[in-house]
């Protein structure tokens, strides 16, 4: 994920023939072409595998740096490389956030423990294409508050991806994922959006989880990119801990995230990483 900057805006009049190169030249936005896309496609297919296979695994007693090498082995089995691995300093393989731990978590000697939430985050990278996902996977019995906000994220990110296609504005699909969110009483993280992937790990646009109706660029098919909204049961105030990559509630509240990489079709939206939400 990145942080954000101002929202760039598109003026649908000014569209060039080619509108690939249009959004290179305004936003540098990678219009992915079906070679691009079956390799991100190959990519997010290990990366759902991988929080497939890590779900068994995220229980009470297991520590965030036992799935770590979990991740770790299995993406190397898979003839694949890690991204988060050495990214910008970043010493794991995956993010593994607890609780209110927003995201960025870095796998340690933390033992998980009834009624933790634990969001895992997967980047993987096949054949020179990258994808990203995350979950966030429910440890034993939790209580029936922490439920709501895991059940209200993944809501959030279901609808912002039912509403893809081209056409719809990223101003859109923030208005989807805040109103849900807010109207459940819940806060929407801002410092930390979504971005495109797929030749790298971290591609523009970035995708604000608030917004404003027909605001920010446009949808066009060949756009891909994560969406990932941070949902917050108090207030949506975050800081970074002294190692410099976890980024946890100021209140101390729980926090709950799902992400996916989709496509923007012709005709709609195709998710890249596909499990079921």
């Amino acid at each position: 994920m990145l942080f954000r900057n101002a929202k760039a805006r598109l003026n649908r009049r000014n569209l060039s023939a080619s509108v690939a190169e249009e959004y290179w030249k305004r936003y540098r936005i990678r219009i992915k072409d079906k070679d691009a896309v079956d390799g991100i496609a190959r990519a997010g297919e290990l990366v759902v595998r991988t929080l497939d296979m890590i779900a068994d695994h995220v229980r009470a007693g297991a520590t965030t740096d036992h799935l770590n090498t979990l991740i770790h082995e299995f993406t190397l089995k898979h003839g694949a490389v890690p991204a988060p691995l050495g990214y910008r300093g970043f010493p794991k393989s995956a993010c593994v956030s607890v609780n209110d731990e927003v995201c960025h978590g870095i796998p340690g000697p933390r033992e998980l423990r009834d009624g933790d939430i634990v969001n895992v985050d997967v980047t993987s990278i096949v054949d020179g294409w990258f994808a990203d996902a995350n979950r966030t996977y429910l440890v034993g019995e939790v209580s029936p508050e922490a439920k709501r906000l895991v059940d209200v994220t993944r809501q959030c990110l279901q609808r912002a991806i039912a509403l893809v296609r081209p056409g719809v504005t990223l101003g859109d699909i923030g208005h989807a994922i805040q109103s849900h969110a807010e109207g459940a009483g819940y806060s929407v993280v801002r410092e930390l959006v979504g971005h495109g992937v797929g030749h790298a790990f971290h591609e523009q646009p970035q995708v604000n989880h608030t917004g404003r109706p027909g605001l920010g660029v446009v949808l066009v098919p060949g756009m891909v990119f994560t969406i990932e909204p941070m949902i917050n049961q108090g207030a949506m105030a975050i800081r970074r801990l002294a190692d410099e990559w976890t980024v946890v509630t100021a209140d101390g509240s729980l926090s709950a995230q799902f992400e996916q990489t989709v496509l923007v079709t012709e005709k709609g939206v195709r998710s890249l990483t596909p499990y079921p939400l």
